[in-house]
């Protein structure tokens, strides 16, 4: 009996020092513990806890922190990180603290949790060092804005997709729908999905098609990147899948011919001069950039940087000879720039609040605005920029005005789900147009002035004839995603 219990006992040992083996000794648990890196482990905590208040333009502290070089360096308490000694780095400490003196201030946000606290501990503890290749000088968002990968669209939306916006191909047998890190094609007759475009940015919010069949797509991720790219989605080939042709628009350079722009949030707006020659997009940085288009998409020249609103640009306009640029901002103003003079002419205050789209006839002699205020509003973009007239009709915000490229009139979207049409020279109400089931974000005329679309915030899409009013086609633009009819209204 000893003896069966002695073996019983080795045996035994045996199964724990496997079981030690297999917890903690494991390659994963070895990778755990791998050296921590700033730029995938540690950057991205800062820039989440901590770019807020010390980013290049606020420096709380006068500490700035968008760089590795001016990390180390402090602000105006001196060097807060001590190689090798957490235990004796102020950063650390003003992280973990429990006290007033907490970062970030209590009256900011929630502490940094514990566990990203920990990876900052490991990381000044193994010397607080840098990855190599990268330089202390760097700017810290825009080394993580060149590692992040953008992922996969969904093969079927687990939610309906927002669409911002839309513009229908030249021939306006589809229309091109912004989904989610991806464009979307369909078929105007029959609703159906003929093509998808993976693409980096996240959200698209302004669209348009050059003479040429390009596409020109402004977008990006909230709070994070914005950018301004050029696509062939028209000819460029790609693989079939399920019947619907797939293309890569993030790393197929026959695809995705161009990027003109890379910023830190979203670019919002986009407009191209008639003769496409002129390309201006603005966005959450209260600028709007301008290129010279003239030699080409290869050629394409930055132009200028205006910077004319003191919040958002949410919308923006060229006359037809691309001398004049119309914007709208969150800052409840609708301006007008001279591109030649580099200078501002008009500023339009009447909304007196946000300002959500513009346009202007193409000879320039007349300016229209939409925004919170549920009017569209109609004035001088020269001179003093004196109101001409305004028109109600919406019942809520009106989000976009779009003008119909062969006759004078104007479409405008609203929260109120609804599109309107009205006479640009008069501003008589024309028809409405329903069929949208949500706030309608996105508004866009064919190219031949004959079919007016409108998107919605629940993934709707629907098509009108301009004539008549007469519905084409309505649907969701979520890839996949099972729509249900809505319920009969209980008597």
């Amino acid at each position: 009996m000893l003896r069966r219990h002695s073996f019983r006992c080795v045996f035994c040992a045996v199964l724990a020092a496997i079981a030690y083996f297999l917890m903690f000794g494991s390659p994963q648990r070895a990778a755990a513990q791998a050296p921590v890196s700033f730029i995938n482990d540690v950057a991205p905590i800062f820039k989440e806890n901590c770019f807020a208040c010390h980013d290049a333009k606020k420096k709380s502290g006068k500490y700035d922190m968008t760089s590795y070089e001016k990390l180390m360096a402090g602000g105006a308490n001196g060097e807060p990180i001590a190689p090798g000694k957490p235990q004796e780095s102020e950063f650390h400490e003003l992280m973990v603290t429990k006290d007033q003196r907490r970062m970030p201030p209590r009256d900011k946000g929630e502490a940094v949790p514990k566990e990203k606290a920990d990876v900052i501990a490991r990381w000044i503890k193994e010397g607080a060092k840098l990855d190599a290749g990268i330089d202390p000088k760097a700017d810290i968002v825009k080394e993580l804005r060149v590692r992040w990968k953008a992922p996969a669209p969904p093969k079927v939306y687990p939610f309906p997709t927002i669409v911002n916006a839309l513009a229908f191909t030249p021939d306006a047998k589809q229309i091109v729908v912004g989904g989610h890190h991806e464009i979307t094609v369909w078929t105007v007759e029959t609703g159906k999905l003929a093509k998808r475009m993976h693409t980096r940015a996240e959200r698209a919010y302004g669209m348009a098609f050059l003479p040429d069949g390009k596409l020109v797509v402004a977008g990006g991720r909230p709070g994070q990147e914005g950018d301004v790219r050029v696509y062939d989605i028209l000819t460029a080939k790609g693989k079939t899948e399920d019947g619907v042709e797939v293309l890569d628009g993030v790393n197929d350079k026959a695809v995705m011919l161009k990027q003109l722009l890379d910023v830190e949030d979203s670019v919002l707006c986009l407009a191209v001069s008639p003769d496409g020659k002129t390309l201006a997009a603005g966005g959450c940085d209260r600028a709007v950039r301008i290129w010279d288009l003239s030699g080409g998409i290869a050629a394409a020249k930055l132009e200028q940087t205006v910077e004319n609103h003191a919040d958002w640009v949410l919308g923006c306009a060229l006359t037809s000879d691309g001398k004049y640029l119309v914007t709208a901002g969150r800052d409840k103003t609708a301006k007008v720039w001279d591109l030649k003079a580099k200078e501002s002419v008009v500023t339009f205050p009447e909304h007196q609040q946000i300002v959500y789209g513009v346009a202007v006839k193409a000879d320039g002699s007349l300016g229209f605005s939409v925004g919170a205020d549920k009017q569209l509003r109609t004035w001088n973009p020269k001179g003093e920029g004196k109101q001409v007239k305004n028109a109600g009709g919406h019942g809520d915000e009106i989000f976009k005005v779009a003008f119909n490229p062969k006759q004078p009139m104007l479409a405008t979207s609203s929260a109120d789900k609804s599109v309107r049409l009205w006479n640009s020279d008069t501003l008589a109400a024309g028809k409405t147009l329903a069929g949208l089931n949500d706030f309608v974000f996105a508004v866009a005329f064919s190219a031949d002035g004959a079919l007016v679309a409108g998107g919605s915030y629940d993934g709707g899409v629907a098509v009108w004839k301009v004539a008549d009013g007469a519905p084409v086609k309505v649907f969701n633009a979520s890839p996949g995603i099972v729509t249900k009819d809505p319920e009969p209204k209980k008597k």
